[in-house]
């Protein structure tokens, strides 16, 4: 597992052994996530949508506690993968990191708890397959639109010849501005003190 540039954002590229059969990896290894974040992922649920080229999907996030953590691969075609760090009090608030995931090197992201994740699909059918830490409660989960300006996410929107695809939900999700001043947004202390719980220190 290897941390990226937004704290509680990993990556994973696993070793893939190919043969005159196909292709053999471990995608998700529990003792390596273990050492890597000090806790074991908890599975609640597993999702898996596939989407046609230029859809974006998020930017969605949830109540933190209990959040939803993802962890994400796109099993087939190719997505751009969006992680925004929306913790108010968090030094990186405002920040995102975007990575290609896709099924040729079969890296794979987590995504802790009170992160905002979006991705936009480069091909057509991009099958993306998540692990969620807790499953769906409407009730608790939200969104920021992913074309907010202010924001100013670069999604690859020349390469596709028109607009991108969005849910209506999602077209009509609030700016970043909008959540925070609606009270809407995660808070850094929570996500820390939640993270801590996880590893036993809470």
């Amino acid at each position: 597992m290897e941390s990226l540039s937004i704290e509680g954002a990993w990556s994973y590229t696993p070793r893939q052994f190919p043969d005159d059969r196909g292709t053999f990896m471990e995608a998700f290894t529990g003792e390596e996530f273990a050492a890597s974040l000090g806790y074991r992922l908890e599975v609640a649920q597993v999702n898996c949508s596939v989407s046609r080229r230029g859809v974006i999907r998020g930017v969605h996030f949830a109540d933190v506690p209990p959040g939803q953590a993802k962890y994400l691969s796109c099993v087939r075609g190719a997505i751009l993968d969006v992680i925004v760090d929306i913790r108010v009090g968090s030094p990186g608030f405002g920040r995102w990191e975007a990575v290609r995931l896709d099924d040729v090197n079969r890296r794979s992201l987590f995504v802790a708890e009170g992160l905002g994740h979006a991705f936009m699909a480069l091909t057509d059918d991009a099958t993306v397959l998540y692990m969620c830490s807790t499953g769906y409660a409407p009730g608790r989960e939200h969104g920021i639109s992913p074309l907010d300006p202010a924001l100013g996410i670069e999604w690859p929107l020349s390469e596709l010849g028109g607009a991108p695809v969005l849910s209506d939900k999602d077209a009509d999700a609030p700016s970043l501005r909008e959540a925070l001043d609606a009270g809407r947004l995660p808070r850094y202390a929570d996500c820390l003190a939640y993270s801590d719980m996880l590893r036993g220190k809470g």
